[in-house]
């Protein structure tokens, strides 16, 4: 798998920065935890100074507790939102980034296929990505004794798998992005969308019983609507993940292999 090697090679040092960010800015938001009281009444009072649809929409409904706490503020927010432009960036650059610099036709003078070229890069996305899913588990059980969080072991795991997931099918909306158009700027376009669309439908359903139905179309709800810190594992919601990420990396394949590549 040499476009595979080659791209985990070249990008270890970017995946080193986010993993980085990643942990330090989840020591930042959890670090606070133990100050707050847990389920005291300071926590309590907090949250009744937001807007009820506010609470919902962003979970802070359920920060009383350290699982609850540690979803909301860290995976339902900036742990979404770093994720998220990894997974936009490296999507970008998969495809849509080559095509626009002219390294993709020197890749492809060599003998790699543009099927193969498009699926090891992807592979290389989703390498990335659970490296730092498990260096977010690892760090999360480190920080759950000091910080009194409490959390179980099985359920780090569900949530970061959950997390994973969600990222890499906004890196294959950027890669899909890419691979039709061969434009940066829609690459980028359509894996921001997507992350930006998954968030709103979530804090959308979380409101009100008329709309719940807008959490069955989000990729953010299929990830955490269950709590999976809290609650552990749900294969269903988890197979719409990989399915979406197939789906769009089929799209992908699909259309890159039959479309003129610019030069």
């Amino acid at each position: 798998m040499p476009v595979l090697v080659q791209s985990l090679r070249v990008g270890w040092k970017g995946l080193l920065v986010w993993a980085l960010a990643l942990v330090a800015v989840m020591a930042m938001y959890l670090s606070f935890y133990p100050s707050l009281g847990g389920a005291a009444s300071g926590m309590a009072d907090m949250i009744d100074q937001l807007p009820e649809g506010v609470v919902k929409a962003i979970g802070y409904d359920q920060i009383a507790t350290g699982a609850g706490y540690t979803q909301s503020t860290f995976f339902g927010l900036l742990g979404f939102v770093l994720g998220t432009a990894a997974a936009v960036v490296w999507g970008t650059r998969a495809v849509a980034g080559d095509e626009e610099s002219g390294m993709l036709e020197l890749t492809l003078a060599h003998p790699v296929s543009r099927a193969q070229l498009v699926a090891e890069r992807a592979l290389a996305i989703f390498t990335r990505l659970s490296v730092l899913g498990v260096v977010l588990g690892l760090a999360l059980a480190a920080m759950s004794g000091p910080f009194e969080l409490e959390l179980n072991g099985t359920h780090i795991v569900a949530v970061t798998t959950a997390w994973v997931l969600l990222t890499f099918s906004i890196a294959m909306a950027s890669l899909m992005g890419g691979a039709v158009s061969g434009s940066r700027t829609v690459a980028l376009g359509v894996g921001a969308g997507l992350g930006v669309l998954a968030f709103l439908l979530n804090a959308l359903g979380a409101q009100s019983e008329q709309n719940e139905w807008m959490l069955g179309l989000s990729p953010f709800a299929w990830a955490y609507r269950n709590r999976p810190l809290a609650e552990g594992w749900n294969f269903a919601d988890l197979g719409l993940l990989v399915a979406l990420a197939t789906a769009l990396l089929a799209v992908a394949l699909l259309v890159f292999t039959r479309r003129d590549v610019r030069s």
